[in-house]
């Protein structure tokens, strides 16, 4: 299966329910022999990733869940995932996109325990049987931190390619540093976020969730034509 950039970019979507059909190792590598090709800056390519499943996989959620039974509101990353006190339009797109994913699923806004079940299918993965988790040195700049957001972007492009969903997963971010000592990843490395990755379970409602796009004319401007 091979796409046009063009088809893998409006194909590609943020996919939440995943079927248990294992993902080989093979596969995986070719995705990332790939995505290893995406733009950087100096060459410096300061990216790393931890793909886990099976044991490793398990790891992972079993530390997060403990943590969140412990304290379920301690965030461990040097900066929150979003701003805080969001302004527009960014806020009305955010709350835009829960309100149309939680409708295709029927979970009313007042059914706060159907809410919170579906945001604990984050650290199950939702599904899928392989994660992967960005690394990324705490010593570099904002200007690669973009160079490992050019590299995430071109592995899921990368595996919509092949046939495969992905979910990228701010989710894990407050629980990085839990994450991390599951996995073994040592100062001056941190893990920034995770996705999840497999195959689609075409039968689940969320997965007809499409977010909605700004138009060209509101993001762009064009000078000189």
């Amino acid at each position: 299966m091979s796409q046009s950039v063009s088809d893998a970019l409006n194909t590609r979507m943020s996919t939440r329910a995943f079927l248990d059909t294992p993902v080989s190792e093979d596969e995986l590598r070719a995705v990332l022999e790939d995505a290893r090709r995406a733009a950087s800056g100096g060459n410096l390519q300061p990216w790393k990733v931890v793909v886990v499943a099976g044991e490793a996989r398990q790891r992972v959620i079993d530390a997060v869940s403990k943590k969140l039974a412990e304290n379920p509101f301690d965030d461990e990353a040097a900066f929150p995932v979003y701003p805080e006190k969001l302004w527009e339009p960014y806020r009305s797109r955010r709350y835009e996109l829960g309100e149309d994913m939680y409708a295709l699923m029927g979970v009313p806004r007042e059914d706060k325990a159907a809410r919170l079940n579906w945001l604990m299918q984050n650290y199950q993965f939702f599904g899928a049987p392989v994660g992967l988790f960005f690394v990324i040195d705490e010593r570099m700049n904002p200007n690669q931190w973009a160079h490992l957001g050019m590299f995430m972007m071109s592995l899921a492009l990368a595996a919509q390619d092949r046939g495969l969903a992905s979910c990228f997963q701010e989710a894990w971010t407050p629980h990085c540093k839990t994450v991390g000592e599951a996995l073994g990843v040592e100062s001056p490395d941190q893990v920034y976020c995770g996705m999840a990755l497999g195959h689609a379970d075409p039968d689940a409602p969320v997965n007809q969730l499409r977010a909605k796009r700004a138009a060209v004319d509101e993001i762009a401007r064009f000078e000189g034509f």
